[in-house]
Formats: structure tokens, sequence, C-alpha cells
């Protein structure tokens, strides 16, 4: 079958290991399956594992890609979940399994046209849906949907920023938080995506760093090092920043003098559940909201959205149709 692999990493120059063509059929153990994929999204994930963040060199090669959407053995159009784990051993809670992987880091990955998953990943697709619009929900719009809904702990009213303006994961937050109730206020580096932001349903969009006219109940941060500081002066006493990426470094000065006087709080997030994946595609289904998507492309030009998102040059998702 065709599949998008990483031969080799580069820390420098990731696509220098990106390779494009026949890999083996996939096998499915007991209690997996497998699923023909009818789309496919990219994620900075599968950036950093050209990199060689969070992969290890035995495991190369291997396929590509966290997030898809198909169709399963029995003919069922099924959006697949990305997380590879044990719920029992996180409590319910299949992220919280000290063993989990997600797809594309232990075993193969969805850039391509068939990928084995265990059963209990599979979601019914609803259909109205589109499997291009499904197949950008697993990774970006979970993290958003269980940061927004689930770490946040806000009531609808509720003024949000969003670091960064046109990402995966910033224009699913400005989306869902819009239909949620929540006032989503954005910052990005550009006059052009501060403006598409604005179109997409934030309330408003700031340079990165600018003095807001309020504070905010809570920050959206997957930014990290480049953004910490202005997260922090940008929170109201009592508030709280939900972080669940760092692109720009991992170890900003804590500030811990702010956070304690003024009783902010910081909590991680990391992906979501399967069962929350289940409601998003509800929820998803039920206000309209449907992802932003930057371009579609065959599978077989997957290097030109590997290049355009290493540039930064997108805004939303980039979606693959083997």
């Amino acid at each position: 079958m065709f599949a998008v692999s990483a031969a080799r990493t580069d820390e420098k120059d990731p696509l220098a290991g990106l390779e494009a063509g026949e890999r083996p059929e996939p096998e499915a153990p007991e209690g997996w399956t497998t699923v023909t994929v009818r789309a496919a999204s990219l994620n900075h994930h599968d950036l950093w594992t050209l990199r060689g963040v969070g992969i290890s060199q035995d495991r190369l090669p291997i396929v590509l890609g966290c997030d898809a959407a198909g169709v399963d053995e029995d003919g069922n159009e099924v959006v697949v979940h990305a997380v590879i784990g044990d719920p029992a051993a996180g409590g319910g809670d299949e992220t919280l399994d000290p063993r989990r992987s997600l797809l594309s880091e232990r075993y193969d990955g969805t850039l391509a046209e068939r990928v084995a998953v265990p059963r209990r990943n599979l979601v019914p697709k609803p259909a109205a849906l589109s499997f291009e619009e499904a197949a950008c929900l697993p990774t970006a719009w979970l993290t958003a949907y269980r940061m927004l809904f689930d770490k946040a702990g806000l009531e609808p009213g509720a003024t949000v920023l969003v670091q960064g303006a046109s990402g995966g994961v910033a224009t699913a937050l400005v989306a869902l938080g819009r239909a949620g109730g929540y006032r989503m206020w954005v910052t990005g580096r550009s006059e052009e995506k501060r403006a598409r932001a604005v179109e997409l349903g934030a309330d408003a969009a700031f340079e990165p760093g600018a003095r807001l006219p309020e504070r905010v109940d809570a920050v959206m941060e997957t930014v990290g090092q480049a953004t910490w500081a202005h997260s922090l002066k940008s929170l109201r006493p009592g508030g709280r920043i939900v972080v669940s990426g760092a692109t720009s470094g991992s170890v900003p000065p804590a500030d811990l003098s702010r956070v304690f006087f003024l009783q902010l709080s910081v909590v991680g997030s990391t992906m979501g559940t399967r069962d929350q994946l289940a409601r998003l595609l509800t929820f998803c289904e039920q206000t309209g909201v449907r992802p932003e998507i930057d371009r579609v492309l065959p599978l077989v030009e997957a290097r030109e959205g590997f290049a355009a998102m290493d540039r930064g040059e997108l805004f939303g998702k980039i979606v693959f149709t083997p």
C-alpha cells in the first residue's frame, strides 16, 4: 500500500527523512482491526517525529500520522482515536496510562491507504461530517475540546485568550469557544492571520505581547516560552492557564510570585479520551461547527503539506486524501 513515512530523523531539516512509497499492508492482532483511510490530517507531531522527538531510532521507518477518518472492515464510517492506551491503567482515562502512545510513535500511523488500530479506538462518524472534516478532529480539535470544556473550568460568557491564531489547535479553540458561548481573544504575529481569526469567530485579535483591554478568565497556551510571561500577566486574579504544548520552548521563567499572589492555576492537558472524541463529534454535528481546512492534498503530494507546516504557511488544518 502507499504510505508516507519517517525513514530517518534530522533535527534541522525534518523533511530530509520524509519518504513516500510502498509499505507492507497493516496486520491487525487480536482486538485490532483495519481501517481504509478516506482522509487523514497533518499535525505538528508529525514534524516533531521527523526531527527525532518522541521516537526511538529502532522504530524507523514508521508510517506518520495520528488522525484519520475512513471505513472499517464491516463497512462502517468511522473516526480513529489516536491514543493507544489502556483505560483501566489510567482509571478510565487512557491518556493517563503511563505506557500510552499515539499512532505513529510505536505503531504505524494514518498517512496511508490503510491503518491498523484497536477496535475500541473507533468512533462512529456522523453523516453530517465529511471524511475530510472528521479527519481533523482526533488530535488538534480533541486537544482544544478538552482544554476548553474539561480543563479550563469556565462557564459560558467567560473571556478566553488563545496564544496564537492560525494553527490547528488555535483555530479549533476559537471555533469551539465561540460555539460554546465564550468570548474568544487571540494573539497572532501577522495582521492577515489576526484578521482571519476574527473572521473565524474570534471577538478580538492582538499582536503578541499586547496589553489587553482587560484581564481574562483563562489562557489557552500552546506556544510556551515565547508567550508565557504574557499569559501570566493577562490573567485575572484566580485565573487559569491551560497548557497543551510548548512549540517555542518549555523552560520559561515561572514567575512564581505572581502565581501565588494572584492565586493563579496552571493546568496541563494532553489530547483527550475516546469518549471525549465521541462527544466532540456530537458537538460538531449539533452546532454546525466545522474545522477550518487550509488545504486538501492527495497523499502523493504530502511533502507540499509538510513544507507548508514547517514554514508556518497555513491557517487551520492540512488534510491528505489517499
